[in-house]
């Protein structure tokens, strides 16, 4: 369950939990999976995936099945925590995306500078993001940890 700074609900759904490696914990969720973004009307998702929550690491990975434009699409969030069967963290609104036409791009920086002021992102918060984004950008963008391919033996688990 992704939530915003300040507590109220961002995207959540059901997903099933695939297994974890030396990555995290990886999570199934099948086409066709209801979710909703805060307290919005239900939406379908159309296309398969599998999300990477890593261990100590201020983000998220959703690796989606195509023909989904985007291949992997990573919010920067604070650690997951994993308890009471749910797995949460705060979004904290950059994005990093890989398209499949290998098209590499750091998404809602603009929403990120207007937060920082609305909800007073402390600076280490600001900080962790920065550097969270800019880590993403370098291993997504050369295929390195988790980027390289590792979620593919997941990802066949719900396609």
């Amino acid at each position: 369950m992704y939530r915003k700074y300040g507590g109220s609900l961002h995207w959540h759904h059901h997903a099933r939990v695939l297994g974890e490696d030396e990555h995290g914990v990886w999570v199934g969720c099948p086409s066709g999976m209801i979710a909703q973004r805060g307290h919005e009307p239900s939406t379908i998702f159309e296309f398969a995936s599998v999300i990477l929550f890593p261990r100590d690491a201020w983000w998220t990975a959703a690796f989606n099945a195509p023909p989904h434009k985007a291949e992997i699409y990573c919010d920067i969030t604070t650690v997951p925590v994993r308890g009471d069967a749910r797995i949460t963290m705060v979004d904290l609104d950059l994005d990093v995306l890989r398209m499949r036409d290998g098209r590499l791009i750091l998404d809602d920086e603009d929403e990120f500078a207007e937060h920082q002021v609305r909800y007073a992102y402390p600076e280490e918060i600001i900080r962790q993001a920065e550097r969270s984004a800019a880590w993403l950008m370098k291993a997504v963008g050369s295929r390195t940890g988790p980027f390289d391919g590792a979620h593919d033996r997941w990802l066949s688990q719900v396609t």
